[in-house]
């Protein structure tokens, strides 16, 4: 089995502000680190030019929300890349790009190898992880006792 992971997280500016620049402007370099990262097997990608997903709006009635989605052959090779990478960095500067959340934003779940999930998929995880809680189905990093950088993180 492989993980696959949703992060969802609503702009505090629209993505063509200045304001949202470093964040855009470092979005590629970011994204080819997860690539090149071992266990890493695919990332969403939208039809924009920005080497994301920031053109796809999984919620139609919030044209702030960002989503970013990926599959990895495991959690430690994913906990690597978000705790031990460039990618860190950006996350703790969040707080300058992304309001607070006030239900969960991030889930994993387990996914067949070769299986790539829709965003209806990873969403409907994401709502069951908010509605029931960790489980075998929807979870997130607390549920897993043998990864711990995030501990240290505050995430997810």
């Amino acid at each position: 089995m492989h993980v696959a992971e949703l992060n969802i997280g609503r702009l505090t500016y629209p993505i063509d502000d200045p304001r949202m620049a470093d964040f855009v402007d470092n979005l590629g370099r970011v994204n080819a680190m997860a690539e090149r990262m071992p266990g890493f097997v695919w990332r969403l990608v939208g039809d924009g030019s920005n080497d994301g997903a920031l053109d796809l709006r999984p919620y139609a009635n919030d044209p702030m929300m960002a989503v970013n989605m990926s599959v990895w052959q495991t959690v430690e090779q994913l906990e690597q890349y978000v705790w031990n990478t460039v990618h860190k960095r950006f996350y703790n500067r969040k707080a300058e790009w992304f309001q607070p959340m006030q239900s969960h934003h991030f889930v994993m779940w387990p996914v067949e190898e070769g299986h790539i999930p829709s965003l209806e998929e990873a969403k409907a995880r994401l709502d069951h992880l908010e509605t029931h809680g960790n489980s075998d189905h929807a979870f997130d990093w607390s549920h897993l006792e043998h990864v711990k950088l995030w501990q240290s993180q505050r995430c997810g």
